[in-house]
């Protein structure tokens, strides 16, 4: 099997702005890839640009992807391995360019065995439940959405805070005040805190019964959070902490979390993905899967991974609820409240609306 084209569209998804303490997004930087084969074999993929986290762009995304589809043309998809390594050759980082086409040579290889994506990486289709987000909004408007949320059933909420410490626990003080201690609470300070906030806060937050609080600090404070561990009534989890498998092996090393979020635009895709998770789960480390602002492509992409690895205990697949004004999905998982539901199709099982295509700005190689 050889590759003979790839499309590359600019994937922007309008949205209702959504903030987190390091900026607001107004629509989703998205990038969709299908590579073609000489077999007819089509592979699709996704990756969602957060450049105040990661560090790219859409645009920077786009010219990449011209740059991978080109290095390779007329080589075979089915050798995974090599093909990523091409990559990381040809570039260091740029994880986010990167996944999508991990995405798509999943997708194509799990096509060519006949198999749903969570059949084909050695998994089952377990049941999958997500949290839903709140973003960063004065604590009343941030109480009244977690009423709302747990109203239509949610029984998850992630808490977006990250600000100063004294609103941060008012916002969280406000929630619990609202909806009581029935539902779960996750909070993600997305590094907002120095050390000495985080300490404030989670100290302060511990009565609050929160599952745990996802990266309180810039990463360049990371050798703090041995002693943040130690201080917090509330277990932390990692996530733009950990890029790769390396970075797992470092932090479990130095006990400097208790979960890892695994994001395919961190990590590069399902390839480094499973790597990681490996890792973790040699240590008897839970993962959660999470996202950026995907579509339901990679969403259903994030789904298969989620099923076939039980050390994915944690889910946090709620990116296209939050605020997309559109969904151009054809098939892909469907959400049951928060429960996602997978189809059997072979391949990831999803693919994007011709229609809109059309009116996105893209390239063929």
């Amino acid at each position: 099997m050889q590759i003979i084209q790839t499309e590359i569209y600019k994937y922007s998804i309008p949205m209702v702005p959504f903030t987190i303490a390091t900026g607001t997004m107004h629509y989703a930087q998205n990038l969709f890839i299908r590579i073609h084969t000489d077999e007819g074999i089509t592979g699709v993929g996704e990756c969602s640009a957060f450049p105040m986290i990661v560090g790219e762009t859409q645009n920077t995304c786009f010219e990449m992807a011209k740059d991978f589809a080109q290095l390779w043309k007329g080589k075979d998809p089915l050798d995974i391995n090599h093909r990523l390594t091409e990559l990381d050759l040809f570039t260091a980082k740029n994880y986010t360019a990167k996944s999508a086409f991990d995405l798509a040579l999943y997708d194509i290889a799990a096509k060519n065995a006949n198999q749903p994506l969570y059949k084909f990486i050695g998994g089952k289709n377990k049941i999958v439940e997500s949290d839903l987000t709140i973003g960063i909004n004065s604590p009343a408007q941030m109480a009244e959405q977690a009423v709302e949320f747990v109203a239509k059933g949610v029984n998850i909420l992630k808490v977006k805070l990250g600000k100063d410490p004294a609103t941060d626990i008012e916002r969280i003080q406000q929630i619990r005040n609202a909806i009581g201690y029935n539902t779960k609470i996750r909070i993600d300070a997305n590094q907002g805190w120095s050390y000495d906030d985080a300490v404030i806060a989670l100290t302060a937050l511990g009565k609050y019964d929160i599952e745990f609080c996802e990266q309180p600090m810039r990463t360049w404070n990371d050798e703090l959070l041995p002693e943040l561990c130690g201080i917090s009534p509330i277990p932390i989890m990692a996530d733009e902490s950990v890029y790769t498998h390396y970075d797992a092996e470092r932090m479990i090393r130095n006990y400097a979390c208790k979960y890892i979020n695994i994001k395919f635009a961190k990590s590069g895709g399902i390839h480094e993905a499973i790597k990681i998770n490996e890792v973790a789960e040699k240590n008897n480390m839970p993962c959660m899967m999470g996202g950026m602002l995907e579509s339901r492509v990679a969403l259903t992409a994030k789904v298969h991974f989620a099923s076939a690895n039980d050390n994915i205990q944690f889910y946090d697949l709620d990116t296209c609820l939050l605020g997309h004004k559109i969904d151009p999905v054809i098939n892909g998982v469907q959400y049951d409240g928060m429960k996602l539901i997978l189809s059997n199709q072979p391949g990831i099982g999803a693919d994007v609306d011709e229609s809109f295509l059309q009116t996105l700005e893209s390239v063929r190689i």
